[in-house]
């Protein structure tokens, strides 16, 4: 039993820390106990430079690329996404960017926080579909605006195809 002794905690935890949460805890707990002792190990992991340094993926292999389809036609394969963070310039400090995959044209359209789906689809609207028509598809990231049912729902009865990337 250690007790409340932090120093001694913090000692302990740095001796047996070679590895995760899991097995930092598993080590230090066959030896010693303390309250919050899986507390103090989780903190003390997630704080460490090496473990935060070299800590691996836990996602899937995603496989190959698949490349885009080449455009035939100006505006008929564009790429969507936000820059964000930017300062406030009447009221808005977002801008939407269109890109035309194949002359790499791109349209900047301002917004501000918070926007909805339905402003992105109004905005792009009123100053993509008015100049230059519906694209075949829709190059984009997942951001929630895309990700949307009312999104989703609009391009698909108008016959756009949505490719959503990383």
């Amino acid at each position: 039993m250690v007790g409340n002794d932090s120093n001694l905690q913090g000692k302990l935890i740095s001796i047996y820390h070679h590895s995760s949460v899991t097995v930092t805890a598993k080590r230090l707990g066959s030896l010693f106990y303390w309250r919050k002792q899986q507390k103090h190990v989780r903190v003390y992991v997630r704080e460490c430079h090496t473990c935060q340094k070299n800590k691996s993926e836990n996602v899937k292999t995603p496989g190959l690329l698949q490349p885009l389809r080449i455009p035939q036609a100006p505006f008929v394969d564009i790429s969507m996404d936000f820059i964000e963070g930017l300062p406030s310039s009447k009221g808005n400090n977002i801008v939407l960017v269109v890109v035309d995959r194949l002359s790499k044209y791109a349209h900047f359209i301002t917004l501000s926080h918070p926007y909805t789906a339905a402003t992105v689809a109004d905005a792009f609207m009123n100053n993509i579909y008015k100049l230059q028509d519906l694209p075949a598809s829709i190059v984009s990231d997942r951001d929630l605006v895309f990700l949307s049912r009312l999104w989703k729902d609009l391009f698909a009865y108008q016959g756009v195809q949505l490719s959503l990337h990383h």
